[in-house]
């Protein structure tokens, strides 16, 4: 990517960084990766290669298939739909702009036009609700 003076590096985050109630290790673990995406934006930018830390909301992933009746899903994502957050962001010739930025996937998709594939359009959630 220095090479070519383009590129993105996506880490997936979450909001458990901002909160104290999410465990130790997975809250230390999600601000490391925040951390991280704003140290390397900031050390990457001369070479035009943009950082960013996204964050999901409720994804129905197998094992939050197999206890479903534990979660409303009314607002859940599908695997694939932060990957057309990420594709959105790669195609975007100015994310250079969002370099060092903390993401959520929903808003991404509002702001780029995209839906899930199933055609529904989550709604970005907050700190507080996640």
């Amino acid at each position: 990517m220095i090479t070519q003076q383009s590129g993105l590096i996506v880490n997936i985050s979450f909001f458990a960084a901002q909160r104290d109630d999410k465990g130790v290790s997975y809250a230390a673990a999600k601000a490391a990766d925040d951390r991280m995406a704003t140290a390397m934006a900031h050390e990457l930018r001369e070479h035009h290669v943009a950082v960013i830390s996204l964050y999901p909301g409720l994804v129905r992933t197998e094992s939050v298939m197999k206890s479903a009746e534990f979660f409303d899903l009314s607002n859940s994502e599908s695997p694939q739909f932060i990957g057309r957050a990420i594709t959105a962001l790669a195609t975007d010739p100015d994310v250079m702009k969002k370099s060092g930025q903390i993401l959520v996937a929903a808003a991404v998709a509002k702001e780029y036009g995209f839906s899930d594939i199933d055609g529904k359009q989550p709604r970005p959630i907050t700190v507080n609700e996640a």
